[in-house]
């Protein structure tokens, strides 16, 4: 049966579909387009793809179950192996969007043929450019500075206001901070955006909400591998692949090696990363699988400079940097298991994970932390049909533990001195949630939910001759949710939503640097956040758009009202707005251009704007002055000419019209600027890929990124420069 008659049966029966990418009409003929796996908010990715021969399929859910999950049978069986199911554990990219899609809010799915292909994939930057709302500009080396509808504006190091996962396990700290170093973006199958509250489901209790890396299993296509990228900088890097099954096992590993000198004086780094995960399946229903991911980061740091030397002499480090060889190291051991049943119309998920991450930080003291983290979870999702209605029900509970061994020495040249402090940091967090959709019309569902979650800190002082720094503090935070989806056609979705976010301090909310007052940990309150979002998202064979309006109120938020040096100290403040625009998209703005038929070539426009509107509301000190960090408008744009053979070229743009303030009392800013970059290459949808890629082809001085505080001068070191000139190159091949 084709797939078109798969749909015109389930539209017989008033099957709702939610799957945006299941869609199968004429038009879909054309072979790129019936294989994307993308959202509306992601658009499509250069290569042109065979159609995929016909393999036999097995349905993601028991025929009782396919009443409500529809498009997970319509959806080609991507992500399956030559012959064979799928994994159970692991939803294919098809499944992961209909899933996703379910959400009345800003979402996305990024599949790893939308980057992985055609860029160097060096920073999470590159997954995430073409996602609205996102802003993540690289700092140096893998760092990057990443803020979802301004989360984290204030965090001038590490993340915080965005939770990361990896295949549902967190990579945050059981106190909340993030670090991208610990990310390979060419490890993944594909990512998920959860923006703000629409992340309940993880348990997400930050304004940002979550993102999710998901690895692939050896029951996915061609999971063998090999690839080399190198480039501008000294940039290089090794990854291969294995994967593959035999009867209920199955296994996959990838491994890495990547270094770069990079643009900047004393940025040299280098890291090693290692994935794995091993798959058994009891039966059709029942799966479990365990994980293993281990990384080796070493990085110098080239640190902020003034305004003036960024623009000026863009390679130059920060002399302190190069004084005291200041550098982030990273050593990462995670293990994790995640079993999945299935019981008819209900999937039961639960799993454990622990984390041991060893930090050696010279910066302007020498830190050394040893995190210990672990926790585990559990999912219960029942979709079916109460009383002719269809009804989907989530529920779940998380748990992450965790403590840090915190000292801290003198660093004299990038070496241990006499000790400065020391203290055991505990964290516990546990978060129960429930979120039910209801579809009181065919077409549109009802949803409301909320989350629970209890988080202590507790800090024990073993360094005393600067006084007893210890102390303990708890939260109880309650995030009520409601919204409605639309399904207007099987390719068009409305929603909109109102939810509450409660983003409880780190550690790193206290720490204090030279001149700066002393704010205990246990006075900082958590931020609360209540946002009203509505949007609208299409895919279509030859278009795709996304178009988000949202308005967050915010009570306590975490930010730099206190500074010194450049060193900034986070605290509450009392009220501020975040509000902006998010619209992305993509079309074909030609076709039959060279060659006609049922595959021609197209120009392919892709685009994403982000507007972004952050400020204080009535402030005693700042008034409604705009919250720094973030620009107020930011677009990133494609156009790309493909041939069906595979192969493509087109030019890009980066570009931030309008400079942004750097701190509170907005009185600098950094520039705007508009960076010019293309690429060209070959997939096919084949075994062999390859691209080249140049980056800031006019060489544009620019500022890239920046640390923020309240009031700043001309002589404050707030800038990250952006890289000059670069070309990049790499060739993949797969079996």
């Amino acid at each position: 049966m084709s797939r078109l008659e798969l749909l015109q049966n389930a539209s017989a029966r008033g099957i709702m579909l939610v799957s945006l990418s299941a869609l199968s009409l004429p038009q879909l003929a054309d072979a790129q387009e019936s294989r994307r796996e993308l959202p509306p908010v992601i658009v499509d990715s250069p290569r042109q793809k065979r159609a995929a021969p016909a393999r036999p399929q097995r349905t993601a859910v028991r025929s009782t179950r396919a009443r409500t999950a529809a498009p997970q049978q319509a959806a080609p069986p991507q992500g399956e192996g030559a012959s064979g199911p799928g994994a159970l554990t692991v939803l294919t990219a098809q499944q992961a969007l209909a899933e996703i899609n379910q959400t009345p809010g800003g979402v996305a799915l990024v599949t790893a043929d939308a980057y992985r292909n055609s860029t160097p994939a060096s920073t999470i930057k590159d997954v995430l450019d073409y996602v609205p709302g996102v802003f993540a500009q690289p700092k140096w080396g893998d760092d990057t500075r990443l803020s979802i509808r301004g989360s984290g504006l204030s965090r001038n190091f590490h993340l915080r206001g965005v939770q990361l996962y990896m295949d549902g396990i967190p990579i945050n700290t059981a106190d909340g901070y993030g670090d991208f170093q610990e990310i390979g973006p060419t490890a993944y199958k594909y990512v998920e955006v959860y923006k703000g509250g629409n992340a309940l489901q993880f348990g997400a209790n930050s304004l940002g909400g979550a993102i999710n890396f998901v690895t692939p299993t050896g029951r996915d296509a061609l999971p063998n591998g090999v690839s080399f990228d190198i480039g501008g900088f000294g940039f290089k890097r090794l990854q291969t692949n294995a994967g593959g099954f035999n009867g209920p096992w199955d296994g996959f590993v990838t491994a890495s090696t990547q270094a770069a000198d990079r643009f900047r004086d004393h940025s040299f780094g280098s890291s090693s990363r290692l994935s794995g995960n091993v798959g058994y399946q009891f039966s059709p229903d029942f799966e479990t699988r365990f994980y293993l991911n281990a990384n080796e980061v070493r990085q110098r740091i080239p640190g902020t400079v003034t305004k003036t030397s960024a623009l000026n002499n863009p390679e130059a480090a920060a002399p302190a940097n190069v004084a005291m060889d200041q550098q982030r190291n990273i050593d990462t051991v995670r293990l994790a298991n995640k079993t999945t049943i299935r019981f008819d119309e209900t999937r039961v998920e639960f799993g454990a994970f622990g984390v041991d991450r060893h930090l050696m930080h010279p910066i302007f003291q020498w830190l050394d932390y040893r995190y210990k983290d672990y926790g585990g979870f559990a999912k219960v999702t029942d979709e079916r049909f109460i009383g002719g209605f269809r009804n989907r029900l989530v529920a779940g509970v998380n748990v992450l533990n965790g403590s840090i061994d915190n000292q801290q020495f003198a660093n004299i040249a990038g070496q241990k001195g006499a000790l400065r402090s020391s203290s055991i940091d505990r964290s516990k967090n546990t978060s129960v949630y429930v979120e039910d959709s209801f579809y009181f019309l065919p077409s549109v569902a009802a949803i409301a939910g909320t989350q629970f979650l209890h988080a202590t800190r507790n800090r024990q002082d073993r360094f005393l001759s600067d006084g007893d720094q210890s102390g303990a503090t708890r939260f109880n935070l309650w995030s009520p949710k409601t919204g409605l989806l639309w399904q207007i056609d099987p390719t068009w979705q409305a929603f909109a939503n109102v939810s509450r976010s409660g983003e409880v301090p780190s550690f790193g909310e206290s720490s204090n640097g030279p001149g700066i007052p002393t704010i205990p940990f246990t006075s900082i309150r958590p931020q609360i956040a209540t946002t009203y979002e509505i949007g609208t998202r299409m895919r279509r064979p030859d278009y795709s758009w996304e178009l988000t309006a949202y308005r967050a109120n915010i009570r306590d938020e975490l930010l730099c009202l206190y500074s010194a040096f450049g060193n900034c100290n986070v605290t509450n403040a009392d009220q501020t707005i975040h509000q902006g625009i998010e619209a992305g998209g993509g079309a074909a703005i030609f076709r039959d251009i060279f060659v006609m038929g049922s595959a021609p070539d197209k120009v392919w426009l892709n685009l994403a704007y982000t507007y972004n509107d952050f400020r204080f509301d009535n402030d005693a000190t700042f008034g409604n002055n705009q919250l720094p960090g973030a620009p107020r408008h930011y677009l990133r744009a494609e156009l790309l000419y493909k041939h069906p053979t595979g192969l493509y070229i087109g030019p890009n743009v980066e570009w931030v019209p309008k400079a942004y303030f750097v701190d509170s009392m907005n009185t600098l800013t950094t520039e705007s600027y508009a960076l010019l970059g293309l690429k060209a290459g070959f997939d096919n949808g084949g075994p062999f890929s390859a691209y080249v890629e140049g980056r800031n082809l006019t060489n544009r001085t620019y500022i890239a990124s920046a640390s923020i505080i309240d009031r700043a001068t001309a002589a404050s070191a707030l800038f990250e420069p952006g890289t000059g000139r670069a070309i990049y190159t790499g060739m993949r091949y797969r079996w």
